[in-house]
């Protein structure tokens, strides 16, 4: 409740008060050709009652084609009185005394809600409201995270505030709110970033095989709230190895990805050569995966500490933006602090009207000032934008080039392939290329030994039926080779697809 009005006393919505707030809406040269006539309030679709020390709603019943409608800093404890309101847009219940969610089950077409800065305690009452895409129901007297699980039932649901409510010590309300509204886009004022939503995923992912036979969102709701650091710390470099698009590449994933459910080649294994063949490949692959994926994170590294130092500015310019702002209300405070008084104590509608003149007056200077100071702080933003993508741009347009740069392998060798160099994808494609090759060769020089009589190892009768065919064998090595160069290749999509949506 604002401060200038603790000693006014509390108003219900008339239609005087109605009148005044739509003449005052009007520009000035419509504001008095309406004064003059009878306004009807089922032409009005807009309506402004802030600061009016409205403690009832009441009499908006005419104005039925209302699609916004402000009713912020008063002093309204009940929501009632709106249901005839069934066109309404905007609602802006903020900074009141209201306790309870209430009186809102007519307002079908409501897409934003505000109701910052009241004293509810629990949400409620709004199975109607299917169209809400804003809601603020920041700073507020919930104590139970749990009711941010009524929000799910609204799916257009993009933009939510629960900052300033008991429960929010702390991210945990943050990561509780992005698991069960996954189209939410902002928070809490701040974009819900592609790496909350991965580290989530990759936690859900561990949960689902941990807890198969419990419902997963009852296991979440209860248990996210009181996670030890330690189930946090166990996720977190894996949130941070998707944050750097190298997941898994620390290990042999990838490779033994690629002979997943090839059958084919678990046959050739037995062939005379492919087993030394074998014992090179995988550790030669698995280093170029090793590489790539430090050099994933130290470019990881890179950009947070661009991004660290983007917020950082940004974080300076508000705060410095706030004080300039804070000095000029003060000052416009301590300016209109004896005019309010003196508009309270007039001895006549005339000296009062007076007074509120110059009050108007001092407030359209307010304005023009803040405005002036909005204006100098988006320039700076701007600024800070245009320099943070300059550096983004630089520094992704080098990774994504890195992990396309074709490095070609006439042999293969300790001599010529040296992992010293910057490993990429496309060293995957040369490790598989050569390793085909050398196969598609042993395996040629076998069935011409096995056609000859000369073949004297002993073969399994699977691999001797594989070999009947010369075409058939090609045919099954080269269908392999291909699989796997697929793989590889969606494996470096997928990494640059990441770096480029980031």
């Amino acid at each position: 409740m604002s401060q200038f009005y603790n000693n006014v006393e509390p108003n219900v919505i008339d239609d005087e008060m109605v009148q005044k707030a739509i003449e005052e809406k009007c520009p000035e040269d419509l504001g008095d050709l309406v004064k003059g006539e009878n306004i009807n309030f089922k032409d009005v679709t807009e309506l402004q009652l802030s600061f009016k020390s409205i403690l009832r709603i009441d009499n908006l019943w005419q104005l039925e084609n209302l699609t916004k409608l402000q009713l912020d800093n008063n002093i309204i404890e009940k929501i009632e009185a709106l249901e005839s309101l069934v066109h309404l847009v905007w609602l802006d219940l903020s900074f009141n005394n209201i306790e309870v969610i209430e009186g809102l089950d007519t307002l079908v077409k409501l897409q934003d809600l505000s109701l910052y800065s009241n004293r509810i305690s629990k949400i409620e009452n709004m199975d109607t409201l299917q169209e809400l895409q804003i809601f603020s129901i920041g700073k507020n007297n919930l104590t139970n995270l749990e009711d941010v699980v009524y929000l799910r039932r609204f799916k257009n649901l993009r933009t939510l505030n629960l900052s300033g409510n008991p429960f929010c010590d702390g991210e945990q309300h943050v990561l509780f709110a992005v698991a069960h509204l996954p189209n939410l886009v902002y928070l809490d004022f701040k974009l819900v970033r592609d790496t909350t939503v991965r580290f989530l995923h990759s936690l859900l992912g561990e949960i689902r095989q941990q807890h198969l036979t419990e419902p997963l969102l009852g296991w979440f709701a209860s248990n996210i709230p009181v996670m030890g650091a330690g189930s946090l710390q166990k996720s977190a470099s894996q949130n941070t190895h998707s944050a750097a698009f190298v997941e898994y590449l620390n290990r042999s994933l990838l490779f033994d990805n690629l002979y997943a459910e090839d059958t084919e080649a678990a046959k050739l294994a037995s062939l005379p050569g492919v087993e030394d063949l074998l014992q090179a490949y995988p550790s030669w692959f698995v280093s170029v995966c090793g590489n790539l994926y430090k050099y994933g994170l130290k470019e990881y590294e890179k950009r947070e500490a661009e991004v660290s130092e983007f917020y950082k500015k940004l974080h300076e310019i508000l705060i410095a933006s706030q004080e300039e702002n804070k000095k000029v209300i003060l000052d416009f405070e301590n300016r209109n602090k004896k005019r309010l008084d003196e508009i309270h104590h007039a001895r006549s509608d005339d000296i009062a009207e007076s007074k509120r003149a110059k009050c108007k007056e001092g407030i359209h200077q307010l304005w023009d000032v803040l405005m002036t100071l909005e204006a100098l702080v988006c320039n700076e933003m701007e600024q800070l934008l245009k320099d943070f993508k300059r550096s983004i741009d630089v520094i992704t347009s080098t990774f994504t080039e890195n992990i396309k740069e074709i490095y070609p392998f006439h042999s293969i060798g300790v001599a010529t392939f040296s992992l010293t160099i910057l490993c990429t994808m496309a060293q995957c494609r040369d490790l598989e290329n050569h390793h085909h090759e050398k196969l598609m060769k042993i395996t040629l020089t076998t069935l011409e030994k096995l056609v000859r009589g000369e073949l004297e190892e002993s073969l399994p009768d699977d691999v001797r039926m594989l070999l009947m065919d010369k075409n058939t064998i090609v045919n099954a090595i080269d269908m392999s080779h291909s699989i796997r160069l697929r793989k590889i290749d969606k494996r470096e999509s997928d990494m640059l697809c990441n770096t480029y949506h980031w």
